[in-house]
Formats: structure tokens, sequence, C-alpha cells
């Protein structure tokens, strides 16, 4: 087990006052067997009212209901967060599911047809063509070294580009350019996985960055594995999620996991700036 502290700041800057509407804020770790929430503190910025809900994924959110106007909105997050190290990946796959192809069971089959059906069938055809270059029909291989094999593809065919402006790229945009960023990674391979038949989700939250890697804020893949569950797949950063991971929200559309949405009423040019600042940091 490790302790680590999330502070995460967010701030948007007008050049008059502003009136905000109701925000939703999705900043609080998904506890569970490996991931436990220590302490917790949220500060926000005009004065506001905060409710708590789950949403349809089981995400924690926070309604933000401002009660005045401001030249500020500020978002600040401080987390403590405790990990617990899972076994490896391939000792938890069901003997069924070891090789690929194969077929979901009956039982889970119902539940994930939402996270099989491809985000962007326009798509299809080039992201299909693309993986002929690690699976053409026909073949058996293992499971996991075809998924594997698939973040490796990412992670090599793609340069990784910070981007501040919202939304994602289109994967057919991501396979034209050659580059991207994390969540446009995450897309990519959460589609291509849907195209071998794989549930797949998108997934926010932190990282705790070692040298080279790219994150803080960061996004990924999550696949179904029979037997194993959702496991997360980083091919921004080349590697499996870990206990270095820890995940906000996860959704069967990125759009659905933004950390900070909501609306602002005033001057069409009050708009100044924002200012974002993540820290993950062991304890």
């Amino acid at each position: 087990m490790k302790r680590i502290r999330i502070i995460h700041n967010t701030a948007y800057h007008y050049k008059t006052p502003v009136t905000f509407g109701p925000h939703r804020a999705i900043l609080r770790p998904r506890e569970g067997h490996d991931v436990h929430i220590a302490a917790s503190r949220l500060e926000i910025e005009p004065a506001a009212n905060v409710r708590w809900v789950r949403d349809i994924y089981g995400n924690s959110i926070a309604i933000i209901t401002f009660t005045e106007p401001g030249q500020t909105l500020r978002v600040f997050s401080e987390v403590d967060v405790e990990l617990h190290d899972e076994g490896p990946i391939e000792c938890l796959v069901e003997p069924s599911a070891q090789q690929y192809p194969f077929q979901y069971g009956a039982e889970e089959q119902i539940e994930l047809v939402q996270y099989r059906l491809p985000s962007y069938p326009h798509d299809g055809p080039a992201i299909q063509q693309w993986l002929l270059q690690l699976y053409r029909p026909g073949q058996l291989i293992g499971t996991a070294e075809l998924l594997n094999s698939l973040n490796t593809r990412i992670f090599e065919s793609f340069q990784y580009r910070h981007r501040d402006e919202p939304g994602v790229q289109l994967p057919c945009q991501t396979l034209a350019m050659g580059t991207g960023s994390c969540r446009d990674y995450a897309v990519f391979m959460m589609e291509a996985a849907r195209h071998w038949g794989f549930g797949a989700r998108f997934v926010t939250g932190y990282i705790q960055m070692s040298e080279g890697q790219h994150g803080a804020t960061h996004a990924w893949t999550e696949i179904y594995i029979p037997g194993a569950g959702w496991r997360g797949y980083d091919p921004t950063n080349h590697k499996l999620a870990g206990n270095e991971h820890v995940s906000v929200a996860v959704a069967r559309d990125q759009d659905k996991a933004s950390p900070l949405s909501g609306f602002w009423e005033g001057a069409s040019d009050a708009f100044a700036g924002m200012e974002v600042s993540v820290q993950v940091v062991s304890q």
C-alpha cells in the first residue's frame, strides 16, 4: 500500500463580473478495494452550494450551484489516497478468454453492449485497416498478448502532443496527423478494442508521473476481460494502468467524464483565460 496526495486547482478568469450557471465537477477518485480516500478538501470561489451525486457510471459528481457572481471561478481539490497493489493480469483471465477470439458469457453480454459499440462508426474502415497490422481474421492469439500489442502499437505509431483545447480528435484525425494527447490516445485504443469485439470504456483521472511520462491529469482506456474485469491500458505511457494511476471517472464516451463543466452569462468578451495546476505527490 502507498499513499499519495492529489492537489488539483482550476481557475477561470473574467474581465468583468459574470454570473455562473450550475457546474459539474468530477474530481473525487473512484473508491474500491484498491483505492481508499483517507482525507479530502474542496474549496470553491465564488460562494456556492455543493451537492454530491452518483451518475449512471457510479462516478462521484459535485453539483455546484453558485450564489453570487464573480470575476474568478476557482475549484480547488485536495485528496489523500491510499493505493493497494493488485495481482498480475495474466493470472486472472478465465481459461475461456485466454485466447482471442472468444465470446463473452451470456450473463455479461447484455451489460457490455454499450461498451462494445463504436462511438465513431464512420471511422471504422480506417481503424480496421490499421488493425490488420496486428491481427487478421482467422488468427488465434493470446488475449493479453493482443491487447499489449495494441497498447504498444499506439505508443509507437503516434507522437504525444499536449493540447489545451477541449474535446478529442476523431480517431481518423489521430491516424492522419500521427499526433495526439492522452485523451486522443485513450479514445483511439477504446475504439480499436471495440472493433475487435471487446468491451472498452474511457477513463479520466491522475497519474503519479515518473521521468519521461506524460500526464498528471490523465486519460487511459479500460477493457473488460472475463475473470480479470476492467483492466486499464495507458498507451500514452506504454504501460498497464497500475497503482500510480488513480481513476476519477469512467464513461462510454469521453464527453461524460470532463473534470469541470458548466456555463456562465456575461459580456461576450469577458473571458480572460484559465489556469490549471495539478500535483500528484507521495506522502
